[in-house]
């Protein structure tokens, strides 16, 4: 018979199994997730004026058919391919487990503003009895942006630069074809490394704005999210999808357009670790590893590129490849130094 104690704790772990796994069959109602349904009609619309005014140039009459349009990017050769399939049974897993799993090893930027005022608490405190005016809540936004960028993107270093976290991002980089769904084609350590990352700098950068500036100030919301996370996202999906959408020859050398993320997506060797910015390119210009995408479609093989495309198309070898692998990597190092 089972004790209290474990039936209690087998109730808990249903509840949450049948809770997360029915929020993710209504991911068109989620508003923080690139599937909420104005961001996947954003990505429909933008998908299909970026065809008709982006790709009739290559064509000899000038005029990009939607026939083709449907054909090339909403077709059966796109989202019925074994590498989308695996995405979507990836998505319904990893949308159970992350959460249970992995969520309390994570740490928010309020938990980390907190710890940071607690641990200097003999440091003097900006102090408000008025609401914040507009200008410093306009660059409290901003500035919570950019932070939330920049951890993104070292976090996004780390994943590509250290070889045993490589074996982890490789779930992301074997999609051979891309659709909205990749975007949560992310390995549970992946998606850690990356919420780690995000939350440091903006647990930092929150701290020492409240504490130094305004302790009452907040961002700018629009339906309950960041306003230019909101922005972001109409056109989030575009970045995992197949569709060619670049900003032009001066924006692509500042902000990250969808081609260029279509690039970091490349198996081709002149594209591996490329463009591995979210929002802002400034970090890849800096860092060497910007690759600004032409205004015109250009064409790649997508994938590891390392002869194992193809081989990832099962839920459980997503899941445990990874760890093989980066066991691998470290008992040969080890062996390396002894």
């Amino acid at each position: 018979m089972i004790d209290p104690a474990t039936l209690q704790y087998l109730q808990v772990l249903l509840f949450k199994v049948v809770f997360f796994f029915t929020k993710a069959l209504l991911f068109f109602l989620q508003r923080d997730s690139f599937l909420y349904w104005p961001f996947l009609l954003s990505t429909l619309l933008i998908g299909a004026l970026a065809w008709h005014f982006g790709y009739a140039q290559l064509h000899e009459s000038g005029v990009a058919t939607w026939r083709e349009f449907r054909q090339r990017y909403l077709g059966k050769a796109l989202w019925w391919h074994p590498s989308a399939r695996v995405d979507y049974r990836f998505y319904l897993v990893n949308a159970v487990l992350f959460p249970i799993l992995m969520a309390p090893l994570l740490i928010s930027e309020n938990a980390l503003a907190q710890w940071l005022d607690g641990m200097t608490g003999l440091l003097p405190a900006a102090s408000s009895n008025l609401p914040p005016g507009i200008a410093i809540k306009i660059a409290y936004t901003l500035l919570f942006f950019i932070a939330y960028d920049f951890g993104r993107f070292v976090a996004h270093c780390l994943l590509h630069d250290v070889p045993v976290l490589w074996e982890f991002h490789k779930v992301h980089h074997s999609a051979e074809v891309l659709t909205p769904m990749t975007s949560f084609r992310a390995h549970p350590v992946d998606l850690a490394v990356m919420a780690w990352g995000s939350a440091l700098t903006t647990g930092v950068m929150a701290w020492l704005f409240h504490r130094f500036i305004d302790s009452s100030v907040g961002v700018y919301t629009f339906l309950g999210l960041h306003v230019l996370f909101w922005i972001g996202n109409l056109i989030g999906n575009l970045r995992h999808w197949q569709v060619w959408l670049s900003y032009g020859d001066k924006l692509n050398h500042w902000l990250i357009s969808p081609a260029h993320h279509q690039l970091h997506h490349s198996a081709e060797p002149q594209h591996w670790g490329c463009n591995r910015g979210f929002e802002i390119a400034v970090w890849d210009r800096l860092y060497g590893t910007l690759r600004v995408p032409s205004t015109q479609p250009e064409t790649f093989k997508m994938g590891l590129g390392d002869e194992t495309d193809g081989q990832w198309h099962s839920v459980s070898r997503l899941y445990l490849w990874p760890f093989r692998l980066a066991l691998n990597r470290l008992f040969k190092n080890t062996n390396k130094t002894n």
